[in-house]
């Protein structure tokens, strides 16, 4: 007589320790930020930070993921500010039962709902018309904001209170860092969603609709479909971090469906690294940064921003995640000491050749702007006088200089760069071979 014996098996699936290890990272510095940068300017640069990376994060979804170049996804983020603010104002008025805490769910719900109807136009097509599309839909909607402004409220724009009733364990949102940690919360739930998406087979067939279209259509998809529904996921995503701008400023102008803050979006998700999830956060970082501080530091802000993004194209294409990446991968083969020293010449040619151009571009927009001032203007601790022939003659110099100096140090730090890449793939099949 044969007994069989069960026996039970136990499996332990592994934990991803890296992953937990930066989510975790990432909701500290979220929770102690405001903690560490305590002025009301900080605070309110943070929040403008935390919907700045829920907007990136959500215009990636079609460039970065999708590869559909959007030119006015702005539309999305600044209707569900439009509906946001309104319904807060209804909710002042008693006339609507809503926290103000889920009334950014509502700018979701209205960016949601105009991606779902301008969309399903918009994704029949993809590439450069799909790009053009998106602009008439974005001049559309700006254009309707002058021409309505029972809803867009003209050039004064909306404006509401955000605090509301008696609050609710000592929550009024009057202060800034009770608004921070509620746009603080959205952020982080708004990106590890958008960062499941990229797991899911939604997110993976979209990446093959980015790569190869054919072959998507061939195994029996549809391209339009997973485009739209990309779309729509990303009009949600925008219209939440439009409802928290609604909150944090408590006013919304026709500003925010304008062709520049579309444009925003783009320049900044690409700076940041459209290719690689983490990339749009470095740009909305940069965003705000460029915004406020820069803004305040010189007349000539968007003369270096579009400088910058220039120079990203020609030389790091891929924006700040792909620099961050590939310095990485040589870090962890022990390679990067032997670049530091070709990164200081790069690095101390640009800084020159940064001083050089910035005198001059300074010198212009004095002489164009302030000259009823004098023609003394105060540059980086020193006094340069914009009439006079050595200011422009050292300016000159040292940009010329320093951009041929630039020019020589760059090709020797490309030399060294594929040297060190051959290197590291010498050594990834010496280890495939073991």
């Amino acid at each position: 007589m044969s007994r069989s014996v069960s026996k039970t098996h136990y499996h332990f699936k592994p934990y991803n320790v890296g992953r937990w290890l930066v989510w975790g990272l990432f909701a500290l510095a979220l929770a102690v930020a405001p903690l560490i940068w305590t002025s009301s300017l900080s605070q309110t640069m943070l929040s403008q930070m935390g919907i700045a990376i829920i907007a990136c994060l959500a215009y990636n979804v079609l460039l970065g993921q999708g590869g559909m170049l959007s030119f006015g996804h702005a539309v999305y983020s600044g209707l569900g500010s439009f509906l946001a603010i309104h319904t807060l104002n209804q909710v002042s008025a008693g006339q609507l039962s809503l926290p103000v805490s889920l009334v950014p769910l509502v700018g979701g719900l209205a960016g949601l709902f105009f991606a779902a109807l301008f969309g399903y136009v918009s994704t029949k097509k993809a590439g450069t018309p799909f790009a053009m599309i998106t602009l008439g839909i974005g001049e559309l909607i700006w254009s309707m904001s002058l021409m309505l402004p029972e809803f867009f409220g003209g050039e004064g724009g909306i404006s509401a209170n955000r605090v509301v009733g008696k609050p609710v364990m000592g929550i009024s949102f009057g202060p800034q860092i009770q608004v921070y940690y509620l746009i603080a919360i959205y952020c982080f739930i708004c990106t590890a969603a958008l960062f499941a998406l990229t797991r899911t087979p939604l997110g993976r067939m979209l990446n093959a609709v980015r790569d190869n279209p054919e072959r998507v259509e061939f195994i029996g998809y549809s391209t339009q479909w997973v485009r739209y529904l990309a779309f729509m996921i990303s009009g949600f995503f925008a219209g939440v971090a439009g409802g928290l701008g609604a909150i944090n400023f408590e006013i919304v102008t026709a500003e925010v469906v304008g062709a520049v803050r579309s444009g925003s979006y783009l320049l900044f998700t690409f700076l940041g690294g459209a290719t690689f999830f983490f990339g749009p956060i470095i740009g909305a970082v940069l965003m705000v940064l460029a915004g406020v501080l820069l803004s305040e530091l010189t007349k000539a802000w968007l003369l270096y921003l579009g400088l910058i993004f220039l120079f990203m194209v020609m030389y790091a294409p891929g924006g700040f995640a792909a620099l961050i990446m590939m310095n990485l991968r040589v870090a962890a083969f022990g390679k990067l000491r032997q670049l530091w020293t070709a990164y200081l010449a790069l690095g101390g040619a640009a800084a020159a050749m940064l001083v050089g151009g910035s005198a001059m571009i300074e010198m212009i927009y004095h002489l164009q702007l302030n000259e009823a001032l004098g023609p003394q203007l105060v540059f980086m601790g020193a006094t340069l006088n914009a009439h006079g022939v050595d200011a422009w003659l050292g300016s000159g110099l040292l940009l010329l200089v320093s951009l041929g100096l630039f020019e020589l140090t760059r090709r020797e730090f490309k030399r060294q760069w594929d040297q060190t890449q051959e290197e590291i793939e010498k050594e990834i099949k010496r280890r495939e071979s073991l």
